[in-house]
């Protein structure tokens, strides 16, 4: 039906090696991603081997260090090529992300000799890795977790339950936020657990609205020892460095949002310019026509307002409030311009021969995971205003 295909996104980047990066991700999606992408989600298939082979090809560890067997991207490149892989499917780009985030309390915190043990093989090396923060009861009140880390000689042991762990069951390592001492953000300590320690076991994968490929798990920690050269950071420093990570995780989800919203903008223009209505394409019509106007242009400026915060954080600047932005328009963004594509299509968009059912279902969660849109507003706010008054 068709009558154009989608064009690539012009891209500002910074360096010809950065257009030649681009140029790979857009080939492994054509080749390994796209043409899979709808099946495999409708089957809840998790595309392990897909990730091996972006580890192989360098691009599990952008961001990071090249001592360490990172790629030495800015993060303004390498969170285009998350927006890349998301437009594929939501569920390699999230997971990159996601993955990227369990690296970053070592890659920062870690000391030299942590680094020089686990890195390499973290960022290229084909392992997965997965973030543990939330709980059962603890979600947006991240510093009332209850997982304990106890002190016996040279290891630590670790009891209790996390939720909402994207890679749950399935990541070979997990950086764990436990409490180590009294209550509060200050008793909170980050360590990093293999994914075979004995004592550490996943519950049945989550049944989700979307993203049915990506396994979310509850992790049960029943004594599992952790040596103390296993502890990441000083004792008490873990929640710090969470808060850390999340910055920049949350530019991360921001550029996976405009990624969906991008396909999904892409599918509502094949569509409207190759269905014929009253003799004509219905993209003739001035209602279509503006909402095809409103949904590009949130799209750039969501694209536009990702890439600011992370040229912020290249430069070594304070980013946090420019994250939380990001994070909030983006995922409101990919939500509005998913919805609108379902509209577009009509009866059609409602249906699983079309991908915008997909997306939109895959949208909503963007608007929660990592700190919902009201916890965004809120570190906006706290930026603005200063602390709410007690």
């Amino acid at each position: 039906m068709p009558d154009r295909a989608p064009q690539p996104v012009d891209r500002t980047l910074p360096t010809e090696e950065a257009r030649d990066l681009i140029a790979l991700v857009r080939e492994i999606v054509q080749r390994e991603i796209a043409p899979r992408a709808a099946e495999e989600e409708e089957a809840g298939h998790f595309p392990r081997e897909l990730f091996s082979l972006l580890s192989e090809s360098g691009l599990l560890g952008l961001p990071y260090d090249s001592e360490y067997g990172g790629g030495d991207q800015p993060y303004e490149v390498y969170l285009q090529v998350l927006e890349e892989l998301a437009a594929a499917r939501l569920t390699v780009g999230l997971g990159v992300s996601v993955h990227s985030l369990s690296c970053h309390a070592l890659a920062n915190y870690g000391t030299k000799e942590q680094r020089g043990e686990y890195l390499a093989a973290m960022l290229g090396g084909g392992l997965l890795g997965a973030y543990c923060l939330s709980e059962p009861s603890s979600g947006s009140d991240a510093a009332s977790l209850r997982t304990k880390a106890e002190r016996d000689g040279d290891d630590w042991v670790v009891t209790g339950t996390k939720a909402w762990i994207t890679h749950g069951g399935v990541a070979d390592f997990y950086t764990v936020l436990a409490r180590s001492g009294g209550e509060g953000a200050r008793g909170i300590s980050a360590f990093l657990v293999p994914g075979d320690a004995e004592g550490l076991s996943a519950a049945a994968p989550e049944k989700k609205m979307g993203m049915k490929g990506s396994p979310t798990a509850q992790l049960h920690f029943d004594g599992v020892r952790v040596p103390d050269a296993r502890r990441i950071g000083d004792e008490g420093q873990g929640f710090a460095i969470a808060l850390s990570a999340l910055d920049s995780g949350r530019l991360g989800i921001a550029a996976c949002a405009i990624g969906v919203a991008q396909a999904a903008l892409d599918e509502s223009l094949d569509y409207a310019t190759g269905r014929r209505q009253f003799g004509r394409p219905i993209a003739d019509f001035q209602g279509l026509r503006f909402m095809l106007a409103d949904m590009a242009t949130k799209v750039e400026a969501g694209r536009a307002l990702y890439l600011a915060a992370a040229r912020l954080r290249d430069r070594g600047l304070p980013f946090s409030k420019e994250a939380a932005m990001a994070k909030l328009f983006c995922t409101d963004t990919a939500m509005q311009v998913a919805t609108d594509a379902v509209q577009i299509l009509g009866g059609y968009g409602y249906t699983a021969d079309f991908p915008v059912e997909r997306l939109m279902r895959e949208a909503k969660v963007l608007q929660i995971v990592e700190g919902t849109n009201q916890i965004q507003r809120m570190v906006i706010a706290r930026h603005l205003a200063g602390p709410e008054s007690r």
